[in-house]
This record gives structure tokens, C-alpha cells and sequence, in this order.
């Protein structure tokens, strides 16, 4: 049988380390163990360089060891116009690009699941709604915002 295919944003790698959110990190931690080995996930090169900014050397590190097996997805034209669309659509204001972005690429790859514990941006009924209107209307698969506590 297939593995079902996850995209996560960076939240939810970040959040494994995170030691400010203890019960997210708990969670994750649980769902990394319980429920990524059911999946295929998948990040993309936004995720990358989101990690790679992480100013603690140690940090960055222990985050860059956790997607390492992780399929890395691509930007390209199609990604970037329809993160642009998402933005002139009102989906994310034009400083959230990095999460339209996350949308655009999972949209574009036809990944079902967009994983995220970014609930201010991502995760919200408003937000799950614009983006597959959006998509819709773009010609794209339509695709799941969820929290990994959702899978």
C-alpha cells in the first residue's frame, strides 16, 4: 500500500526542538514517532532555507538532521504564481509569503496534507477555505490544512 503524502511546514519541524511549547513539543515528538512512519513526507526548498536561518548553530543543526530524509520539493514559476494569487486573493497578507509559499508548493505537487502548528496563519476554517477557493479556481487539487494532531 502507498504512503499518504504529508507536507510540512516549518513549524512542525521547528516544534520538535521547541522547549517554550513543551505540550506542542510533546506532541510532536509523539506524532514523529507514531504517525510519520505511516507517511511520506515532504518539505520544500522554502522549509530548507526557513531551517537554515535559524541562528542558533546547535539548533539548526539538530533541525537540518530531522528533514534529511525528507523529499525536498522545488519553487518554480507555477509555485510562485500561485503563492502570488494567494496573497491578491487575501488568503495571507504579502509578509506571510513564506506561508503562501507552503501552500503553493503542496498545491502545485498535489500533496493532500499540508501539516502545520501555525494556527495565527495556516491552520484556521478562514484560511483552509480561501486556499481551496483559490486553488479551485486555479485548476489546482484542492488540499487539507491540518495540525499534526489531526492525523
Amino acid at each position: 500500500m502507498q504512503k499518504l503524502k504529508l507536507y510540512f511546514d516549518t513549524s512542525v519541524v521547528s516544534a520538535y526542538y521547541d522547549k517554550k511549547a513543551e505540550e506542542r513539543r510533546k506532541a510532536t515528538i509523539k506524532f514523529w514517532k507514531e504517525v510519520l512512519p505511516m507517511h511520506q513526507v515532504c518539505v520544500s526548498e522554502v522549509t530548507v532555507e526557513e531551517i537554515n536561518d535559524t541562528k542558533q548553530a546547535a539548533l539548526r543543526k539538530k533541525l537540518k538532521k530531522l528533514i534529511r530524509k525528507f523529499s525536498v520539493l522545488k519553487l518554480n514559476a507555477k509555485v510562485r504564481d500561485l503563492a502570488k494569487v494567494d496573497v491578491d486573493e487575501g488568503v495571507f497578507a504579502e509578509k506571510y509569503i513564506d506561508d503562501s509559499l507552503h501552500t503553493a508548493v503542496a498545491s502545485f505537487h498535489e500533496i493532500p496534507y499540508l501539516v502545520s502548528w501555525n494556527f495565527e496563519h495556516m491552520v484556521k476554517v478562514k484560511t483552509r477555505k480561501m486556499v481551496k477557493s483559490v486553488n479551485i479556481l486555479q485548476g489546482y487539487k484542492e488540499i487539507e490544512i491540518v495540525s499534526p494532531q489531526e492525523l
